[in-house]
């Protein structure tokens, strides 16, 4: 097992990214293709990564050398609040399957993939690595929060007693193209995104936000969290798992503010306080990934427009839902 400085070439290596079509796994492939590797990939309907026998032929036969472990069922707060058994049943099969099979067939080095949900509802702010299991999780998304912890012990169960060099992300809020923009089960920037395209195409009075919009996020765009996972891969080999976002945040009825000046929205918010807000508060500490020698490089508003640019062209074609 490596220590926490050693460096990891992808150079001429398998890679997998499981959960390849998801928002930060399609970055993941996108940001892959500038690094000297073969990628890798399986379909949901080929494997079922909730099923260890599954899980464990593919891998078996396709023999990866290094994984992006980014595949999970997400959602925003209703999705998780309302699918508990899912949120919390899926992800810990991925996680576990995926983990176990990759020492089994020898795989050199493994990232999995989590949230920085996994911190107490309450944390102190900004949420350091060491803040973990100090406190109650918020329960609007605990289940999803308790398996993404597992993943985490998990990962260091393997090192310590298998020697496997197995590593652990935490990103922030994540955001960007190839989000799920349905208004219901989707996080809060694809969701407000939709709600306001809508409202500009029928000149609608107002779009209703979830909540008070008054709790703080910090959100980092989706090609921002690629890069800084391909180099956690490349540069990081500790046991801690690393928190990866931008140190800022921003009120939920701010970033409306922003995505309505992007695509010329003038009309008014209506808030819907029957629904949950969530933690008053989720910003990390990053002090742990910029001593690594990371930071993002994409503004919170050069973000949303790129993300704006791409959902309206796929909106118009009809490839995607709001």
């Amino acid at each position: 097992m490596n220590d926490a400085a050693t460096a990891y070439s992808l150079n001429g290596k398998r890679v997998w990214v499981a959960g390849h079509g998801g928002l930060v796994g399609s970055a993941l492939v996108k940001r892959l293709a500038a690094e000297s590797c073969e990628l890798i990939s399986v379909s949901r309907d080929e494997v079922d990564l909730r099923r260890q026998k599954e899980v464990e032929d593919w891998l078996a036969e396709a023999r990866p050398e290094a994984i992006f472990l980014a595949a999970a069922t997400v959602g925003g707060i209703h999705a998780n609040y309302s699918r508990p058994a899912e949120f919390l049943y899926d992800n810990m099969m991925i996680e576990a399957n995926i983990v176990d099979a990759a020492w089994r067939v020898g795989v050199e080095k493994l990232l999995f993939l989590g949230s920085t949900c996994i911190y107490p509802k309450f944390a102190p702010q900004p949420m350091a690595e060491g803040d973990l299991l100090t406190g109650p999780l918020e329960p609007t998304n605990q289940w999803y929060a308790l398996a993404k912890i597992a993943g985490i012990y998990l990962c260091q169960a393997y090192r310590r007693q298998h020697g496997c060099d197995f590593i652990s992300a935490m990103p922030t809020n994540l955001f960007g193209p190839g989000d799920f923009f349905e208004a219901e089960d989707s996080h809060v920037i694809p969701a407000l995104m939709g709600k306001i395209h809508k409202a500009c195409q029928e000149n609608a009075a107002e779009v209703e936000i979830w909540g008070s919009g008054e709790p703080y996020r910090e959100f980092l765009y989706s090609e921002d969290a690629a890069d800084a996972l391909v180099f956690l891969m490349k540069s990081y080999s500790g046991a801690e798992h690393v928190n990866v976002g931008t140190g800022e945040e921003i009120r939920i009825i701010d970033v409306a503010r922003l995505i309505a000046d992007i695509a010329g929205y003038r009309g008014a918010w209506k808030f819907d306080r029957g629904r949950q807000d969530g933690a008053p508060r989720k910003l990390s500490d990053n002090g742990l990934l910029r001593s690594l020698g990371w930071t993002a490089g994409t503004g919170l508003r050069d973000g949303l427009q790129a993300t704006y640019d791409w959902f309206r062209q796929a909106d118009a074609a009809g490839r995607t839902r709001a």
